[in-house]
């Protein structure tokens, strides 16, 4: 296929016919001007099979990304050649590539209940800085807040839902602020103290703010959310690559099944997309509770 096809005009014309969110058309772009700059690097004379392929390797063995991502990539890939099988009757030479395989269940694990009622207490609550942290990771592991979630929060976000009070969220990839998750008093107490301690604060100011010399008032940034969750488990000995701020969503999840709530119930809380998602949750719990090891134990003991 010739390699004009990757003209500025036809990415242009490609991005435009695709009916998706305008921060998804930049992550094409993106994905696919890289896939451009390697073709026009490795002086790949023209799209075929052997080419995207030797693309997906280099992915993988030359950038070491991750399985997510490189799907990813591959996608942006795919797409644009269904695009050009379709308006410019160019064979689609990226048919059947595939994005390899992802590795089933969670990088990141979860914490036990006696971990996270050691590391909410473990948090001086005397400063103000400090009553933010206890606040947002209180209730990153009561709810599943996503550190993007955390970052979008606002202060007029907290409100009233059929008698009991909600924070409204701007979820991953939605649009608008269109979720909720519940604010039980155990959870909202900490934010409203914080707030006070804050002092006057406008409805749309950041619901958790950076306190630095810096960056005072500002909304944190998902990474300063990270940051603060990893320092307070490193805090509590809890020094594990799989043990990030993610993992207070797992453990939200988790905790919600073991208390008795449903999948559905669970799915509904964390926000899958999937209850396939939710129900890998409830199969490892199963798994641990009634772990057959423990039934061969019992044999040969």
């Amino acid at each position: 296929m010739d390699l004009t096809f990757s003209s500025s005009q036809h990415l242009k014309n490609f991005l435009a016919s695709l009916d998706i969110r305008q921060s998804s058309k930049l992550t094409y772009q993106r994905q696919l001007k890289e896939f451009f700059g390697w073709c026009k690097k490795n002086t790949i004379l023209a799209y075929d099979r052997e080419a995207l392929l030797a693309y997906k390797l280099h992915l993988s063995k030359d950038r070491s990304l991750a399985a997510f991502t490189i799907s990813g990539y591959l996608t942006a890939v795919r797409r644009y050649f269904e695009w050009l099988e379709v308006y410019h009757q160019q064979p689609n030479v990226a048919r059947g590539i595939k994005g390899p395989s992802r590795k089933r269940g969670f990088k990141k694990d979860c914490l036990t209940i006696e971990q996270v009622k050691k590391m909410l207490i473990s948090i001086d609550r005397s400063s103000l800085t400090g009553k933010r942290d206890f606040a947002m990771v209180n209730l990153m592991v009561r709810t599943g807040l996503r550190t993007i979630e955390i970052a979008r929060a606002q202060r007029e976000d907290i409100a009233q839902q059929g008698g009991e009070i909600v924070l409204f969220i701007h979820g991953k990839g939605r649009d608008s602020k269109d979720e909720l998750v519940l604010l039980t008093p155990s959870t909202y107490e900490p934010i409203m103290e914080y707030l006070t301690e804050r002092g006057s604060i406008k409805q749309e100011d950041p619901l958790f703010a950076s306190h630095s010399t810096k960056n005072f008032g500002k909304a944190l940034t998902t990474r300063s959310v990270s940051r603060i969750c990893k320092h307070h488990l490193k805090c509590n000995n809890l020094d594990d690559a799989r043990l990030t701020a993610h993992s207070l969503r797992h453990t939200a999840v988790t905790l919600s099944l073991l208390a008795g709530a449903t999948p559905q119930e669970a799915k509904l809380m964390a926000r899958h997309a999937d209850i396939n998602t939710t129900l890998i949750y409830a199969h490892n719990i199963n798994r641990i509770k009634q772990a057959p090891e423990k039934k061969i134990d019992e044999i040969l003991e």
